[in-house]
Protein backbone atom coordinates (compact mmCIF):
# COMPACT_ATOMS: atom_id res chain seq x y z
CA UNK A 1 0.00 0.00 0.00
CA UNK A 2 2.78 2.64 1.06
CA UNK A 3 4.51 1.41 -2.34
CA UNK A 4 1.07 1.82 -3.88
CA UNK A 5 1.19 5.23 -2.52
CA UNK A 6 4.49 6.58 -3.42
CA UNK A 7 4.14 5.75 -7.27
CA UNK A 8 0.73 7.68 -7.45
CA UNK A 9 2.62 10.56 -5.69
CA UNK A 10 5.58 10.06 -8.48
CA UNK A 11 3.11 10.07 -11.37
CA UNK A 12 1.28 12.75 -10.35
CA UNK A 13 4.54 15.04 -9.65
CA UNK A 14 5.55 13.84 -13.47
CA UNK A 15 2.28 14.75 -14.69
CA UNK A 16 2.63 18.19 -13.01
CA UNK A 17 6.51 18.58 -14.15
CA UNK A 18 4.99 17.39 -17.75
CA UNK A 19 2.66 20.70 -17.81
CA UNK A 20 5.19 23.14 -16.67
CA UNK A 21 7.57 21.50 -19.59
CA UNK A 22 4.34 21.99 -21.92
CA UNK A 23 3.66 25.42 -21.65
CA UNK A 24 7.20 26.18 -21.03
CA UNK A 25 7.76 25.07 -24.58
CA UNK A 26 4.75 26.78 -25.84
CA UNK A 27 6.43 30.33 -26.25
CA UNK A 28 8.94 29.08 -28.96
CA UNK A 29 5.76 27.25 -30.92
CA UNK A 30 3.80 30.17 -30.67
CA UNK A 31 7.17 32.25 -32.14
CA UNK A 32 7.63 29.46 -34.74
CA UNK A 33 3.95 29.87 -36.05
CA UNK A 34 3.79 33.06 -36.38
CA UNK A 35 7.02 33.36 -38.48
CA UNK A 36 4.39 31.51 -40.99
CA UNK A 37 1.21 32.64 -40.57
CA UNK A 38 -0.61 36.16 -39.12
CA UNK A 39 -0.82 36.58 -35.46
CA UNK A 40 -5.02 36.67 -35.61
CA UNK A 41 -4.98 33.43 -37.71
CA UNK A 42 -2.42 31.54 -35.30
CA UNK A 43 -4.85 32.34 -32.52
CA UNK A 44 -7.94 31.47 -34.19
CA UNK A 45 -6.61 27.97 -35.33
CA UNK A 46 -5.49 27.02 -31.63
CA UNK A 47 -8.94 28.08 -29.89
CA UNK A 48 -10.97 26.34 -33.01
CA UNK A 49 -9.26 23.24 -32.71
CA UNK A 50 -8.95 23.29 -29.03
CA UNK A 51 -12.79 24.20 -28.92
CA UNK A 52 -13.51 20.87 -31.12
CA UNK A 53 -11.42 18.85 -28.55
CA UNK A 54 -13.61 19.95 -25.86
CA UNK A 55 -16.89 19.42 -27.28
CA UNK A 56 -16.11 16.21 -28.48
CA UNK A 57 -14.71 15.27 -24.83
CA UNK A 58 -17.76 17.21 -23.15
CA UNK A 59 -20.34 15.29 -25.70
CA UNK A 60 -18.47 11.47 -24.88
CA UNK A 61 -18.47 12.49 -21.03
CA UNK A 62 -22.41 12.83 -20.81
CA UNK A 63 -22.06 15.33 -17.93
CA UNK A 64 -25.28 16.61 -18.93
CA UNK A 65 -26.22 20.66 -19.93
CA UNK A 66 -24.24 23.80 -19.16
CA UNK A 67 -25.06 25.39 -15.87
CA UNK A 68 -25.91 29.00 -16.10
CA UNK A 69 -22.65 29.84 -13.60
CA UNK A 70 -20.90 28.14 -16.22
CA UNK A 71 -22.04 29.94 -19.30
CA UNK A 72 -21.58 33.32 -17.20
CA UNK A 73 -18.27 32.78 -15.76
CA UNK A 74 -16.97 30.98 -18.89
CA UNK A 75 -17.93 33.77 -21.55
CA UNK A 76 -16.64 36.47 -18.99
CA UNK A 77 -13.09 34.55 -18.85
CA UNK A 78 -12.99 33.62 -22.62
CA UNK A 79 -12.73 37.35 -23.23
CA UNK A 80 -10.08 37.83 -20.57
CA UNK A 81 -7.99 34.97 -21.93
CA UNK A 82 -8.54 36.25 -25.38
CA UNK A 83 -6.92 39.48 -24.48
CA UNK A 84 -4.21 37.66 -22.70
CA UNK A 85 -3.64 34.98 -25.72
CA UNK A 86 -3.29 38.08 -28.20
CA UNK A 87 -0.94 40.05 -25.58
CA UNK A 88 1.07 37.04 -25.27
CA UNK A 89 1.15 35.75 -29.18
CA UNK A 90 1.89 39.49 -30.74
CA UNK A 91 4.74 39.50 -27.39
CA UNK A 92 6.42 36.37 -28.25
CA UNK A 93 6.76 37.26 -32.26
CA UNK A 94 8.60 40.21 -31.72
CA UNK A 95 10.67 39.22 -28.86
CA UNK A 96 12.36 35.38 -27.81
CA UNK A 97 10.86 32.89 -26.54
CA UNK A 98 12.97 32.76 -23.50
CA UNK A 99 12.52 36.40 -22.94
CA UNK A 100 8.63 35.74 -23.23
CA UNK A 101 8.49 32.87 -20.47
CA UNK A 102 10.34 34.89 -18.09
CA UNK A 103 8.07 38.33 -18.36
CA UNK A 104 4.94 36.58 -18.25
CA UNK A 105 6.21 35.02 -15.06
CA UNK A 106 5.54 38.30 -12.86
CA UNK A 107 2.11 36.72 -13.36
CA UNK A 108 3.09 34.97 -9.92
CA UNK A 109 3.94 38.01 -7.88
CA UNK A 110 0.92 40.65 -9.66
CA UNK A 111 -1.75 37.84 -9.03
CA UNK A 112 -1.58 38.13 -5.66
CA UNK A 113 -1.79 41.96 -5.58
CA UNK A 114 -4.84 42.03 -6.69
CA UNK A 115 -6.73 38.67 -5.25
CA UNK A 116 -8.75 39.81 -2.21
CA UNK A 117 -11.02 37.17 -2.70
CA UNK A 118 -10.02 35.56 0.41
CA UNK A 119 -9.81 38.55 2.74
CA UNK A 120 -6.23 37.43 3.38
CA UNK A 121 -5.18 40.66 4.73
CA UNK A 122 -1.94 42.58 3.89
CA UNK A 123 1.21 40.89 2.32
CA UNK A 124 3.92 40.53 4.47
CA UNK A 125 6.81 42.99 3.93
CA UNK A 126 9.33 40.38 2.37
CA UNK A 127 6.49 39.73 -0.96
CA UNK A 128 6.99 43.36 -1.81
CA UNK A 129 11.02 42.99 -1.45
CA UNK A 130 10.71 39.61 -4.11
CA UNK A 131 8.50 41.94 -6.17
CA UNK A 132 11.68 44.12 -6.46
CA UNK A 133 13.29 41.87 -7.69
CA UNK A 134 11.16 40.64 -10.30
CA UNK A 135 11.36 44.31 -11.03
CA UNK A 136 14.96 44.60 -11.43
CA UNK A 137 15.23 40.92 -13.24
CA UNK A 138 12.56 42.56 -16.16
CA UNK A 139 15.00 45.37 -16.35
CA UNK A 140 18.15 43.33 -16.75
CA UNK A 141 15.97 40.95 -19.67
CA UNK A 142 14.52 44.07 -21.52
CA UNK A 143 18.25 45.76 -21.81
CA UNK A 144 19.82 42.05 -23.11
CA UNK A 145 22.95 43.70 -24.77
CA UNK A 146 22.69 46.82 -23.34
CA UNK A 147 20.32 49.16 -21.83
CA UNK A 148 17.83 50.76 -24.63
CA UNK A 149 14.47 51.75 -25.58
CA UNK A 150 12.35 47.96 -24.74
CA UNK A 151 11.53 46.26 -27.55
CA UNK A 152 7.65 46.12 -28.70
CA UNK A 153 7.91 41.93 -27.67
CA UNK A 154 8.98 42.85 -24.16
CA UNK A 155 6.40 45.43 -23.69
CA UNK A 156 3.45 42.95 -25.04
CA UNK A 157 4.52 40.61 -22.79
CA UNK A 158 4.60 42.60 -19.63
CA UNK A 159 1.24 43.44 -20.12
CA UNK A 160 0.17 40.33 -21.29
CA UNK A 161 1.82 39.43 -17.85
CA UNK A 162 -0.55 42.22 -16.00
CA UNK A 163 -3.76 41.02 -17.84
CA UNK A 164 -3.14 37.11 -17.10
CA UNK A 165 -2.98 38.33 -13.31
CA UNK A 166 -6.24 39.94 -13.77
CA UNK A 167 -7.67 36.87 -15.71
CA UNK A 168 -6.45 34.25 -12.57
CA UNK A 169 -7.56 36.88 -9.40
CA UNK A 170 -11.32 36.75 -11.61
CA UNK A 171 -11.07 33.08 -11.70
CA UNK A 172 -10.88 32.81 -8.00
CA UNK A 173 -13.29 35.82 -7.79
CA UNK A 174 -15.43 34.27 -9.81
CA UNK A 175 -15.69 30.38 -8.59
CA UNK A 176 -15.41 30.94 -5.18
CA UNK A 177 -18.45 29.26 -3.90
CA UNK A 178 -19.85 27.76 -7.08
CA UNK A 179 -19.98 24.47 -8.30
CA UNK A 180 -18.67 24.79 -11.85
CA UNK A 181 -16.55 22.02 -13.73
CA UNK A 182 -12.92 22.32 -15.11
CA UNK A 183 -14.24 20.95 -18.49
CA UNK A 184 -17.01 22.73 -19.22
CA UNK A 185 -15.67 26.09 -18.30
CA UNK A 186 -12.35 25.07 -20.84
CA UNK A 187 -14.86 24.74 -23.56
CA UNK A 188 -16.66 27.73 -22.99
CA UNK A 189 -13.62 29.79 -22.85
CA UNK A 190 -12.19 28.26 -26.40
CA UNK A 191 -16.18 27.96 -28.06
CA UNK A 192 -16.17 31.91 -27.53
CA UNK A 193 -12.09 32.51 -28.66
CA UNK A 194 -13.03 30.83 -32.07
CA UNK A 195 -16.15 32.87 -32.17
CA UNK A 196 -14.41 36.21 -31.48
CA UNK A 197 -10.99 35.61 -33.62
CA UNK A 198 -12.62 34.43 -36.56
CA UNK A 199 -13.75 37.79 -38.32
CA UNK A 200 -10.58 39.36 -37.66
CA UNK A 201 -8.30 36.36 -38.82
CA UNK A 202 -10.88 35.47 -41.50
CA UNK A 203 -9.05 37.75 -44.42
CA UNK A 204 -5.64 35.27 -43.55
CA UNK A 205 -7.12 32.16 -43.18
CA UNK A 206 -6.57 31.04 -46.68
CA UNK A 207 -3.31 30.87 -45.40
CA UNK A 208 -3.69 28.07 -43.69
CA UNK A 209 -3.83 25.82 -46.60
CA UNK A 210 -1.02 26.90 -47.77
CA UNK A 211 1.48 26.46 -44.80
CA UNK A 212 3.32 22.68 -44.14
CA UNK A 213 2.80 19.73 -41.85
CA UNK A 214 5.23 21.31 -39.43
CA UNK A 215 3.25 24.90 -39.13
CA UNK A 216 0.28 22.20 -38.57
CA UNK A 217 1.64 20.37 -36.15
CA UNK A 218 2.91 24.09 -33.89
CA UNK A 219 -0.91 25.01 -34.32
CA UNK A 220 -2.05 21.41 -32.89
CA UNK A 221 0.27 21.10 -30.44
CA UNK A 222 -0.14 24.69 -29.50
CA UNK A 223 -4.49 23.49 -28.84
CA UNK A 224 -4.40 20.32 -27.95
CA UNK A 225 -1.45 19.91 -25.36
CA UNK A 226 -0.92 23.93 -24.42
CA UNK A 227 -3.96 24.19 -23.82
CA UNK A 228 -6.47 21.39 -23.30
CA UNK A 229 -4.21 18.85 -22.29
CA UNK A 230 -2.01 21.27 -19.96
CA UNK A 231 -5.53 22.71 -18.63
CA UNK A 232 -7.14 19.61 -17.48
CA UNK A 233 -3.97 17.47 -16.78
CA UNK A 234 -3.26 20.23 -14.03
CA UNK A 235 -6.55 20.36 -12.35
CA UNK A 236 -6.18 16.56 -12.31
CA UNK A 237 -2.78 16.66 -10.44
CA UNK A 238 -4.08 19.38 -8.32
CA UNK A 239 -6.73 17.04 -6.94
CA UNK A 240 -4.17 15.15 -6.14
CA UNK A 241 -1.09 16.41 -4.45
CA UNK A 242 -0.46 19.46 -2.44
CA UNK A 243 -0.84 22.67 -3.22
CA UNK A 244 3.03 23.75 -2.47
CA UNK A 245 3.96 20.71 -4.08
CA UNK A 246 2.08 21.68 -7.51
CA UNK A 247 3.01 25.12 -7.05
CA UNK A 248 6.63 24.06 -6.89
CA UNK A 249 6.73 22.14 -9.94
CA UNK A 250 4.48 24.09 -11.90
CA UNK A 251 6.67 27.42 -10.96
CA UNK A 252 9.59 26.05 -13.36
CA UNK A 253 7.32 26.88 -16.61
CA UNK A 254 9.99 30.20 -16.89
CA UNK A 255 13.25 27.67 -16.77
CA UNK A 256 11.69 25.18 -19.31
CA UNK A 257 10.63 28.25 -21.56
CA UNK A 258 15.06 29.28 -21.31
CA UNK A 259 15.86 25.68 -21.91
CA UNK A 260 13.59 25.02 -25.14
CA UNK A 261 14.44 28.61 -26.32
CA UNK A 262 17.94 27.90 -26.20
CA UNK A 263 18.61 24.74 -26.74
CA UNK A 264 15.94 24.13 -30.14
CA UNK A 265 15.61 27.99 -31.23
CA UNK A 266 19.10 28.87 -31.18
CA UNK A 267 18.26 31.96 -29.01
CA UNK A 268 21.60 33.58 -27.36
CA UNK A 269 21.29 35.20 -23.73
CA UNK A 270 23.86 37.98 -23.25
CA UNK A 271 25.41 38.39 -19.56
CA UNK A 272 22.99 41.05 -18.85
CA UNK A 273 19.70 38.66 -19.67
CA UNK A 274 21.26 35.91 -18.15
CA UNK A 275 21.54 37.32 -14.76
CA UNK A 276 17.91 38.78 -15.35
CA UNK A 277 16.41 35.29 -15.94
CA UNK A 278 18.07 33.66 -12.44
CA UNK A 279 17.00 36.90 -10.88
CA UNK A 280 13.67 36.15 -11.87
CA UNK A 281 12.95 32.45 -11.38
CA UNK A 282 14.56 33.42 -7.78
CA UNK A 283 12.14 36.28 -7.32
CA UNK A 284 8.88 34.60 -8.33
CA UNK A 285 9.93 31.32 -6.13
CA UNK A 286 10.81 33.44 -2.88
CA UNK A 287 7.16 35.80 -3.80
CA UNK A 288 5.10 32.48 -4.32
CA UNK A 289 6.92 31.34 -0.97
CA UNK A 290 5.52 34.02 1.02
CA UNK A 291 2.45 34.27 -0.84
CA UNK A 292 1.53 30.16 0.09
CA UNK A 293 2.97 30.44 3.54
CA UNK A 294 0.89 34.12 4.82
CA UNK A 295 -1.99 32.20 2.62
CA UNK A 296 -1.84 28.96 4.93
CA UNK A 297 -1.53 31.07 8.21
CA UNK A 298 -4.22 33.05 7.36
CA UNK A 299 -6.23 30.12 6.75
CA UNK A 300 -5.70 28.74 9.78
CA UNK A 301 -6.53 31.49 11.97
CA UNK A 302 -9.27 32.28 9.92
CA UNK A 303 -12.99 29.87 9.37
CA UNK A 304 -13.28 31.53 6.06
CA UNK A 305 -12.34 29.39 3.10
CA UNK A 306 -9.55 30.56 0.69
CA UNK A 307 -9.19 30.01 -3.33
CA UNK A 308 -5.89 29.53 -4.57
CA UNK A 309 -5.59 31.57 -7.94
CA UNK A 310 -5.37 29.12 -10.89
CA UNK A 311 -2.81 28.71 -13.61
CA UNK A 312 -4.00 29.28 -17.40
Amino acid sequence: MQLRGVFHARRTDAVLLLVAIVWGSSYLAAKTATHALPVLVVLFARYAISGIACLALVAVRHEGRYTRDEIRIGSLLGVTQAAVLVLETYGVAHTSAANAGLLISLTIVLTPLLDRTAGNGRLPARFFAATGVCLLAVTLLVAGSGFHTPRTGDLLMLAAAGVRAVHVALVGRLTKGRVVRPLQLTTIQTVLGSVLFAVPASSGLPKLTQVDAAVWGQLVYLALLCSVFAFLAQTWAVQNTSASRASLLLGTEPVWAVAVGIGLGGEKVTVLAGLGAALMVAGTYWGQSIERTHRTAHKEESPCPTTAPMSV
